[in-house]
């Protein structure tokens, strides 16, 4: 199947690149849907398309003649955001669209300047948008396309809030996608309540990891990681490697030990101001820098064309995470690899994360790092207490009823 078999407006036709000869599955099979009018629920890996697969469809039902709101993108991280607009910013223009960004980090008098030009579509997180409908800048009441892209994080107890507010500000005769890597069975009935009969459309395993992903799991000392981290490094010769990390607080820790080591890296998590944050993205994207350290709020907004590998330095305590980290690798056909630095205290989410992609994951050893670490017994350090001595300590009164008889 080509592209012009989908029924596509010739103008998006001619904006698509000329490295897109076919359309991918979820592209495939999302676009008729989208262009027919009907509620959407497309379950696909990432790196499989999914932003055009809603993209181009949204934009060819929209009316450029038109000065008012009538799609809004909702996504969860500014970076996703910023990345929603420029993929669709070239079709946009080819049919004359407006596209504005609402997210954290600028300033809302520029945003609201933007506003003021009448964009057809709006591209935003929920705490941003929320914000100007709150204040009364922005109405909604003639939308009628809203597109929940990486719905799974939009529909967790951070984001639900604020997403049912806004959702309260639409109009409810529209056309709602959701759009996702991996939906945890705890989320379906709020899926359920958002859609109206919708397509369900899943080209891939649901919540499972995509093929040209090779993963490796090392089982290493928790002191070790670093250090298996830096001779990883110092052995490949990859060209950019993502690492991953759940603190925030730890990223530019982990940043410096690499300086020291001689990497050329830089960290990137939420504690920094917007206009680092993409001045960090855009020298990784651009090869300046060779290692990203990543918390896991990056995990969702990090597009880079053939990244070769993924590193966890933990495991994420959420197992849905586990399978957006890894997808950063082995987008739009490449290969890649995710290798993961292991230690006894997280087994149970390695345990959560074989339970949802089905994949056995076995732990390898790392030459050069032997294990000395202990696997944890579920049992206190402390031998058990002799309660009879507490009381026997407790009713002595003077420094010589402590003295051991003579």
């Amino acid at each position: 199947m080509t592209f012009c078999e989908l029924e596509l407006h010739p103008a998006l036709l001619a904006s698509l690149p000329a490295t897109l000869q076919r359309p991918t599955p979820i592209q495939q099979r999302a676009i008729p849907a989208v262009l027919a009018g009907e509620d959407l629920l497309a379950l696909a890996r990432t790196g499989s398309g999914k932003t055009l697969a809603f993209g181009l469809p949204l934009l060819q039902r929209l009316d450029a003649t038109s000065s008012r709101v009538q799609g809004v993108v909702l996504v969860p991280t500014r970076e996703l955001a910023t990345q929603v607009s420029e993929a669709l910013k070239t079709g946009a223009d080819a049919l004359g669209l407006r596209i504005v960004t609402l997210c954290g980090g600028v300033a809302q008098e520029q945003q609201m300047s933007e506003l003021a030009l009448g964009p057809q579509l709006l591209v935003a997180t929920p705490g941003r948008l929320w914000d100007l409908l709150s204040q009364q800048v922005l109405v909604l009441d003639a939308l009628h396309m809203l597109v929940l892209d990486e719905g799974d994080r939009l529909l967790e107890m951070g984001f639900w809030p604020d997403i049912q507010v806004i959702l309260s500000a639409m109009p409810d005769a529209r056309q709602t996608l959701l759009f996702s890597a991996t939906l945890p069975a705890e989320l379906e009935s709020l899926v359920s309540g958002l859609l109206r009969a919708p397509r369900r459309i899943e080209t891939d395993p649901l919540n499972g990891v995509a093929e040209d992903i090779e993963e490796r799991l090392y089982l290493v000392n928790k002191s070790s990681k670093v250090p298996a981290l830096v001779a990883l490094l110092k052995e490949h010769a990859w060209p950019q490697v993502l690492v991953f990390i759940s603190a925030r607080d730890s990223a530019d820790g982990v940043a410096r030990k690499l300086i020291k080591a001689g990497v050329a890296v830089a960290a990137l998590h939420g504690d920094k101001e917007q206009g680092v944050r993409e001045q960090v993205l855009a020298d990784f994207k651009a090869g300046r820098v060779r290692v990203l350290v990543a918390t896991d709020l990056m995990a969702r907004g990090i597009h880079v064309e053939a990244l070769p590998v993924v590193i966890n330095l933990d495991l994420p305590v959420s197992a849905p995470v586990y399978v957006h980290r890894v997808g950063r690798t082995a987008r739009a056909g490449h290969a890649g690899l995710a290798i993961s630095l292991v230690c006894h205290g997280e087994t149970e989410p390695l345990a959560a994360i074989r339970t949802l992609t089905g994949r056995e994951l076995a732990l390898l050893a790392l030459p050069g790092f032997p294990v000395t670490d202990q696997p944890g017994s579920g049992e206190g350090k402390r031998p058990p207490r002799d309660k009879q001595a507490n009381r026997r300590t407790q009713v002595k009164r003077s420094v010589k009823q402590f003295k051991g008889k003579a």
